[in-house]
């Protein structure tokens, strides 16, 4: 990294902090909350305001786009351990395996390994993230780029930290599982003064499943420092550390080749069968994360924050895994390889907010500016068989795979330099209308050099992200809104690791959504949502009239419905449901597949329900129902992954007045199922029925 971006960021950085006060980073939902008095509370499912999507504390009905949102009390009741776990929840969004060594998903039809926050700041480093030190999370649909900048095209995933509170407390949690998999974690609060608070959350986890070789283990420890200076003035300081080891997994081949006129299906019979070796196939994750949030409060009508942020991530993979279907001689094709990667992201996020009234017409501006540095190196090892990168051997359990040799085939240094300027105005006409209007600015500077060949290629490019939404609401609780958004993502990808002759003189990749929806607050604790969208895809890839040309010529376009229910139908039954049907394809050739092509992983009904209903004061029960249609584990179409539904149980006991225990059973029906895949050749299983122990105490 140069030396002037290091001096203007820390020149914008401290001009900001002399300004500023931390806004707390759970934003404006967990500042809202009242949390001075510990008691046990009858879960909630519903959020009533956000922060992220607007910059702004706004109520959710009042935001022109759809957007979930996963509770803590909903993580804890449904045993949610991942994001993979989060997602089964949010309408449009579907797990992708990702290698086995990271989260992976597919949103409006968008593959991403990347469009993930924490607290509003880009969280883009590949790997499995924990929810320990979570409030909430929410996943906000359609391009977010006005907000949250590049990339983002289906949606992004911010989870939102936990806090200090004013009030000291302690909660711990114990769990085991019928796999041996269990973890501990403890939230603790406390007041040093009356102006300063520390909360520290911090769990292990020894992971388990029922595939074969696969384990390991993973902790993270994240103390939280609030210090109100006055009135008007706070900083929130926090730091966290993750360590992360464990197996990787790819899954199990196809039955067969596959053929779009005849396509495959997983094969069978190996649910639990690993094909890697259990020596090899290993992740090695570690993160060191520092924020510092500052806010100041010059009156009701203005206040300036800044969020400042810096992360090291060091991470090594080896993956072995079948490349190939199951062979008509009854082998199957293993390949491996081994990448190691380290990053360094830097990240400035300063916003101004100011309220104003002009003419009977109430606004709320917002303007920001955000500055990053992202360094990267990464290798690519592949794995040599002798002198071949593939050996077959035979289809059998447990398969038996020669230990490979590793030659490094790549290596490269990515610089990747940002500074953004945004600005926002949330209009509110008279008590029945509300217009969102926002456009930001992105200059994303990108180098990468080859670190084998010397060869070095750079690219700059100048981004316009508009944003525009009109909400009518005809009572209070209810709002109808139209939307429009824009996002763009670089030709190098979201890990921004490709660059070459022809990357580094195409135009980004552009995501227009066009969205219509309806929003309504039942009563204050249940909320109803619906959403239909249509997202286009344009500059992609295509090759080109000259043989080997490309030029941008490819499009893609996601259309579909989503509907959500959260909260409590009645005092003593919560529900958390929601619905999608989409539809992806490939309208015009691209450089992956031909128009025609549906987009993979991305199944036309989707729908999950979780009910929490109390049966007594100390007794309850939950079901849990998930259920997703066909589809296609690669843009081939060769290889189809078939329809599930899921059914989920526990049972919870307050046994006393700090102790609770619950009882969560995965899959009551046993269900054989797939639920995601990385390709044609590495799909995931699903498990068996499976129970889980969780003790919890608050004190």
């Amino acid at each position: 990294m140069s030396s002037f971006p290091i001096s203007l960021l820390r020149t914008v950085s401290f001009a900001s902090l002399a300004l500023a006060a931390p806004a707390l980073a759970d934003e404006a939902g967990d500042a809202a909350a009242d949390d001075s008095t510990i008691v046990v509370l009858a879960p909630e499912y519903a959020e009533g305001r956000i922060g992220s999507a607007t910059k702004t504390d706004t109520p959710l009905r009042d935001v022109p786009q759809a957007i979930s949102v996963v509770t803590r009390d909903l993580i804890e009741d449904a045993s949610l351990r991942s994001i993979a776990d989060v997602v089964r929840y949010t309408p449009g969004v579907i797990v992708g395996q990702g290698e086995g060594h990271r989260d992976q998903l597919t949103i409006r039809g968008q593959n991403t390994t990347a469009d993930f926050f924490v607290d509003g700041v880009r969280d883009d480093v590949q790997y499995f993230r924990s929810l320990y030190n979570v409030d909430r999370v929410e996943v906000l649909k359609g391009p977010n780029a006005m907000i949250f900048g590049r990339g983002g095209g289906g949606g992004v995933i911010n989870r939102v930290s936990k806090t200090p509170r004013d009030t000291a407390f302690n909660a711990f949690a114990a769990s085991i599982d019928s796999y041996g998999s269990g973890f501990i974690e403890g939230d603790v609060n406390a007041t040093v003064t009356d102006a300063l608070a520390l909360r520290v959350n911090a769990f292990y986890e020894r992971l388990d499943n029922h595939r074969d070789a696969f384990d390991g283990g993973r902790f993270a420890f994240n103390p939280t420092l609030l210090w109100n200076a006055g009135e008007a003035t706070s900083f929130l300081l926090s730091y966290e550390y993750v360590d992360d080891e464990r197996g990787v997994d790819r899954g199990v081949p196809s039955a067969r080749p596959g053929t779009i006129a005849n396509p495959a299906g997983p094969v069978r019979g190996f649910r639990d069968a690993f094909f890697g070796i259990d020596d090899l196939n290993e992740t090695d994750f570690n993160a060191h994360v520092v924020k510092l949030t500052s806010t100041r409060k010059f009156s009701d009508a203005v206040s300036i924050s800044n969020k400042l942020s810096y992360g090291d991530y060091d991470k090594i993979y080896t993956n072995v895994f079948p490349a190939t279907p199951v062979q008509p001689a009854g082998t199957v094709g293993i390949e491996a390889y081994s990448d190691p990667t380290n990053r360094s992201n830097v990240f400035s996020q300063t916003d101004l907010v100011v309220k104003v009234d002009t003419g009977g017409i109430g606004h709320t501006i917002l303007l920001g500016n955000e500055i990053g540095f992202q360094d990267t190196t990464n290798e690519r090892r592949n794995g040599f068989f002798g002198a071949a990168t593939r050996v077959f051997v035979p289809f059998v359990d447990p398969v038996s795979i020669p230990t490979p040799t590793f030659a490094t085939i790549r290596a490269t240094a990515t610089d990747a330099d940002v500074l953004a300027f945004y600005a926002q105005d949330q209009l509110s006409i008279g008590e029945h209308f509300e217009i969102v209007a926002g456009i930001r600015y992105d200059r994303f500077k990108l180098k990468v050099e080859n670190l084998i060949s010397g060869a070095s290629f750079e690219r700059t490019d100048d981004l316009w992200s508009p944003r525009l939404g009109v909400v009518w609401k005809p009572i209070e609780a209810a709002s109808v809104y139209a939307s429009y958004s824009r996002s763009f993502l670089p030709q190098s990808g979201d890990q921004f690791s490709s660059l070459d002759l022809t990357t580094e003189a195409l135009k980004p990749e552009q995501f227009d959504n066009y969205e219509i929806g309806f929003k309504w607050d039942i009563r204050e604790s249940l909320s109803l949502t619906a959403a239909l969208y249509r997202l286009d895809r344009s500059n992609t890839r295509a090759a080109g009239p000259v043989p080997g040309t490309t030029v941008l010529t490819g499009e893609q376009r996601s259309k579909g419905l989503e509907i959500g229910l959260s909260g409590k139908i009645t005092p003593v039954w919560r529900v958390s449901a929601g619905y999608a049907l989409q539809d992806a394809e490939i309208r015009r050739t691209t450089t992956a597949a031909p128009a025609g092509r549906d987009i993979a992983q991305v199944p036309k009904h989707q729908a999950s329900l979780w009910n929490h209903y109390d049966i007594t004061d100390r007794i309850g029960f939950g079901v849990g129902v998930y259920h997703q249609s066909k589809s296609f584990a690669s843009i081939g179409n060769a290889v189809v992954l078939p329809s599930f539904t899921r059914v989920d149980a526990a049972l919870f006991v307050v046994l006393s007045d700090n102790i609770e225990a619950q009882i969560n059973v995965e899959n009551v029906l046993d269900e054989g199922y797939f639920p995601t895949a990385h390709n044609d050749n590495n799909i995931s299983t699903g498990g068996p029925t499976a129970a889980r122990l969780t003790l919890r105490t608050r004190f």
